[in-house]
């Protein structure tokens, strides 16, 4: 290969930063330009009909509020929009599709045009993935050739809509739970369908928790994997006489044990004569043990035991202990049980108990820390009783409620046109939620002298952004008594260009999953507790500069039509 000279700086690392190295497709082979409603294509061809196809156009996507009634969104979902639009091209099917959907009218020209078209000429700015957001803040900037933009919206704001749901879904069932508690997201097989599954593995990991159920998700993604058994595993077996290999060799390969059935029995029997654990269990079931046997034969380094088939406390947690005692004396440490039903606080707070019984009669070291995780439909609701209650739960296995979002169907993004070549441009509504706020912005974080966030503020394009030190007023957009001044002691810019189309803009390079996942967690560490808490959070405040809230109230002005009273 002929190394080029540099010249005046390396143009090589210039054009670089324009034309980004080739990014994979989307996550999801479904992703394709075809990935859009009707209305799109339709106005895409007025637009190329008018001869306003080309016309610069800038688009904001946002929400209007944030979901399950909380005060903060986690944004999520940036990763894929920029696979989709540096891969974004129609092949010659999706345009004769287009073309059969389209009235016959439509002109030949039309259809060569979105032949031709890609991303090249779009730019894409957005606030970085696993960040803290609020209502009205743009998450994402689009500007480019108004038809190929009004193509991007309603994949995009698929895209955003639900990763971001997710993963602030995640982020709430985090919160309530601690940063001690081990969190694992089982919701596959309740998900809305193979992609609900994934993008939830996915954005729940983004979100705090610790590892998944989904294997296809742990290979896309790198997310660790978790699971041992079923109630279908334990109840497969009838007796220790199903049980024809029975040999355990030791941990460290030293010796082998012949009849691990055996010693599994003598420990049971020394549970049973223990004056302490009198009343507690007689006769366990039978057919359980030679499940647990079973799987500590299959996984020794590796035993966690589904204890709730028959009796917890009678029955599970007894046939545990002997399996787990008896892969003590090979050297192996059990991993630990999981509760499915039942009261979960009570039930944790007894196998507590008797774990540490069994540490304290045997002089076994650390048994009483032995691992107990919880499942059985929990929720952040559940999650937040069993603290009040008082539990013993070590991990937590949550599915349905997470994956699904039960809470709150849709995060409700939106994408609005806010300036067309070079006018900026208002959508008015009754309800002043819907009003958007018009042209293209800039928009920052400022922070207080605790470290803690104070508000976001947007700002023109052209402003003198704020400074450090500097006093600024902050005004709400449409409320004109809500204002203050704020003297941030740190300012953050929160957009940043993610696709640079033909500009000199350099381009950033999107984060890995761990990345995105760090950054949620630190985000979340640093905002201030009442805006976090469950019940009745204290708002954050987004806002707007002086100059800004003049240009909206003028345009709002000269866009209403004034009525006329007879």
């Amino acid at each position: 290969m002929d190394v080029k000279p540099k010249v005046n700086g390396d143009l090589k690392d210039d054009e670089d930063n324009r034309r980004p190295a080739a990014i994979d497709g989307p996550t999801n082979p479904m992703v394709t330009p075809l990935l859009t409603d009707l209305y799109q294509f339709t106005m895409a061809y007025a637009y190329w009909k008018a001869g306003k196809h080309n016309e610069r156009a800038v688009f904001d996507l946002y929400f209007r509020r944030n979901p399950f009634g909380g005060e903060y969104t986690v944004f999520a979902g940036l990763e894929e929009c920029i696979r989709f639009i540096a891969n974004f091209k129609f092949s010659k099917e999706e345009i004769a599709f287009v073309r059969e959907s389209l009235s016959p009218t439509c002109e030949d020209g039309f259809f060569d045009y979105l032949e031709g078209i890609d991303c090249s000429d779009v730019e894409v700015y957005a606030i970085t993935e696993g960040s803290v957001v609020f209502p009205k803040v743009p998450l994402m900037r689009v500007e480019g050739p108004v038809a190929v933009v009004q193509l991007l919206e309603t994949p995009y704001v698929n895209l955003i809509n639900y990763a971001s749901l997710v993963t602030t879904n995640a982020a709430r069932h985090r919160f309530v739970a601690g940063k001690s508690k081990v969190l694992l997201e089982f919701g596959l097989r309740r998900a809305q369908g193979p992609d609900g599954g994934i993008g939830a593995s996915k954005y729940c990991y983004m979100g705090g928790f610790d590892a998944t159920s989904n294997c296809a998700a742990g290979r896309l993604f790198g997310i660790p994997l978790r699971g041992t058994h079923s109630h279908a595993f334990v109840s497969s077996f009838m007796g220790t006489d199903e049980i024809i290999q029975k040999s355990l060799r030791s941990h460290d390969g030293s010796s082998v044990c012949q009849d691990f059935v055996s010693v599994v029995h003598t420990w049971l029997s020394k549970l049973k004569r223990l004056s302490i654990l009198k009343g507690v269990f007689g006769e366990t079931n039978q057919s359980e043990l030679a499940a647990f046997i079973s799987y500590a034969l299959a996984f020794p380094d590796n035993f966690l035991a589904l204890v709730d088939t028959y009796d917890v406390m009678r029955s599970g947690i007894p046939n545990f202990c002997a399996v787990a005692l008896a892969l003590n004396d090979m050297g192996y440490k059990a991993r630990g049980i999981r509760l499915d039903s039942g009261d979960l606080a009570y039930l944790s707070c007894e196998t507590r108990k008797f774990f540490q019984t069994v540490e304290k009669e045997f002089g076994v070291p650390d048994f009483g820390k032995t691992g107990i995780t919880a499942s059985n439909d929990l929720n952040e609701e559940t999650l937040d009783a069993l603290n009040k209650q008082g539990h013993e739960v070590d991990a937590f296995g949550i599915g349905t409620n997470l994956v699904t979002c039960y809470a709150q169907a849709a995060l409700g993004c939106v994408f609005k046109l806010v300036e067309i070549n070079n006018q900026p441009r208002i959508k008015l509504s009754e309800d002043v939620s819907k009003v958007s706020i018009p042209c293209k912005k800039r928009s920052f974080r400022l922070y207080g002298k605790e470290g803690y966030p104070l508000l976001d503020i947007m700002s023109g394009e052209n402003e003198r952004p704020p400074k450090v030190g500097e006093r600024i007023l902050c005004r709400h957009p449409f409320n004109e008594s809500k204002r203050a001044y704020v003297v941030p002691q740190r300012v953050e810019e929160l957009m940043k260009c993610y696709w640079p189309g033909n500009t000199d803009e350099k381009r950033e390079e999107l984060p890995t999953l761990k990345q995105n996942r760090e950054r949620c967690i630190s985000q979340l560490e640093q905002m201030r507790p009442d805006h976090m808490r469950r019940l009745n959070p204290t708002p954050y405040k987004v806002s707007v500069t002086a100059k800004l809230y003049d240009f909206i109230h003028f345009l709002w002005l000269n866009e209403a039509p004034v009525g006329e009273l007879q």
